[in-house]
């Protein structure tokens, strides 16, 4: 059984041999669109600051070398930026040729489940064309021209999917930190109004071209898992599952069928700095959410540096992920 069968038995539910996973010999490859684009690296702009332009046009900026940085400026910023809506220059991605990476790697790594990325749906991308602050009172102050933005980008993204599955991906993954540390960023009622019937055609369109969906997102977003399970989103990378509660996140699994891609929580487990405990919450994991029946990805947090945790810590995870996620330790399952 390969990596690319374990991951689809892993999605369907069907009893893989092992838990798949995204460390070591991960069972994932990735690629994306590689043609040309306004993004730029990031470079010294005096006084400690640096920045960069990304592939919309926005600026952002960072006061170290090794944060992810944050939009400075956005593309449609100020007063007038929605003004601008139906005129600013967006990124044109129909151009099959800038898939060529993704077949590339179809072609070389067949084994491996692979995976497309996107630059987000529609909030992601709009937050930082608008910028966040921005943004979040636009929903409220400007829906109609918000709504003709997400429209835009929306059928941007159509582009994109319809061009990755055509290029051999077996899946699209997408960012949207849609969580604070306690709630949804916004009314779960206007999530539903505004995003979700375009979560549900996006997704509808993946499921057209033979493409499962896959979405990362931060916070606490438990508002709306149920919404997202029923708007097609296949896998949920969650970077703090205790977040939600394991026991939570395992219920989803009796009522839908929804795969959950986790590390140890980066911010409880991992930040207790005690292996016994982060040893204990990877089997813990496997057992309420794994199960030998599918349902879960162990997973692994590659910016340790920037959260000031001992990776040593996420290689006991790790270690015990590997150990324990095999389908003989669940025979009754």
């Amino acid at each position: 059984m390969d990596s690319r069968e374990i991951v689809r038995r892993t999605l369907d539910f069907e009893a893989p041999e092992r838990v798949a996973r995204s460390f070591g010999d991960s069972d994932f490859a990735n690629a994306g669109y590689s043609g040309p684009t306004l993004a730029t690296s990031w470079r010294e702009a005096g006084g400690g600051r640096w920045e960069r332009t990304d592939v919309w046009g926005n600026t952002w900026a960072r006061v170290d070398a090794t944060s992810k940085g944050e939009v400075a400026r956005g593309a449609l910023d100020g007063d007038d930026g929605l003004d601008r809506v139906d005129e600013v220059a967006l990124p044109d991605f129909a151009d099959p040729a800038g898939y060529d990476g993704v077949r590339r790697k179809r072609a070389e790594r067949p084994d491996k489940w692979l995976i497309a990325g996107l630059p987000g749906f529609a909030f992601n991308i709009a937050r930082k064309l608008r910028r966040l602050d921005q943004y979040l009172a636009d929903l409220y102050t400007s829906p109609d021209e918000i709504h003709a933005l997400h429209d835009r980008l929306d059928a941007i993204l159509e582009t994109m999917i319809r061009n990755h599955a055509a290029a051999g991906a077996d899946a699209i993954m997408f960012p949207e930190d849609w969580g604070t540390q306690d709630r949804l960023m916004i009314d779960p009622a206007l999530w539903r109004e505004e995003f979700g019937p375009r979560f549900e055609k996006l997704c509808g369109v993946a499921r057209e071209c033979g493409v499962r969906v896959f979405m990362h997102s931060c916070g606490q977003t438990e508002a709306i898992v149920p919404d997202l399970v029923r708007a097609g989103v296949d896998l949920l990378q969650f970077d703090q599952p205790e977040l939600h509660g394991l026991d939570t996140l395992a219920s989803h699994h009796e009522e839908a069928r929804i795969t959950f891609w986790c590390p140890v929580d980066i911010q409880k487990t991992l930040q207790s700095g005690d292996e016994q405990l982060v040893r204990a919450r990877a089997r813990e994991m496997l057992d309420k959410l794994w199960r030998g029946r599918g349902g879960f990805v162990a997973g692994f947090y590659w910016g340790m540096e920037a959260i000031g945790v001992d990776p040593a810590l996420q290689g006991a995870a790790s270690d015990e992920f590997k150990a324990h996620g095999v389908r003989s330790r669940y025979a009754d399952a």
